[in-house]
């Protein structure tokens, strides 16, 4: 009976974590870690867009990186001055480990000055990420 009583309580737990870490998947919100941190041409690879940049870290083998990839693609195409940037998070670990980036795809929302002013971690909406663009641009 003792073992049963374990058994509902850690499906218990299990249930109630994925509940709570699928509801903040992909959400953008503003990080206080990042506290005005600002990122150039020498730490993303390349030029950052006129008016902003959306900065996507991701792996090899993450199905949701290439969904974020396309989202991220399509919202730098149609506001004009926006740049999509995408970085191998394997191949740059010190900027991985110095971000703060704990799973891909993460995506980091910059202004036209490289400050970062929105990060999501998870897939994000489209929807979303044009919402925080606004505060980019």
């Amino acid at each position: 009976m003792s073992g049963l009583v374990v058994c509902v309580a850690v499906l218990a737990a299990a249930s109630v974590y994925g509940v709570l870490h699928r509801r903040r998947s992909g959400r953008v919100r503003v990080s206080g870690r990042d506290g005005g941190r600002r990122l150039g041409t020498a730490e993303l690879g390349q030029a950052l867009g006129e008016r902003a940049t959306l900065v996507q870290f991701s792996s090899a083998f993450c199905a949701p990186c290439r969904a974020t990839r396309r989202v991220l693609g399509e919202v730098a195409g149609m506001v004009p001055g926006v740049s999509h940037v995408e970085i191998d998070a394997e191949d740059r670990l010190g900027l991985v480990r110095d971000l703060g980036i704990l799973k891909t795809p993460t995506v980091l929302v910059l202004d036209a000055d490289g400050r970062i002013v929105r990060r999501a971690a998870g897939q994000p909406r489209k929807a979303d990420v044009i919402a925080a663009l606004g505060e980019a641009l």
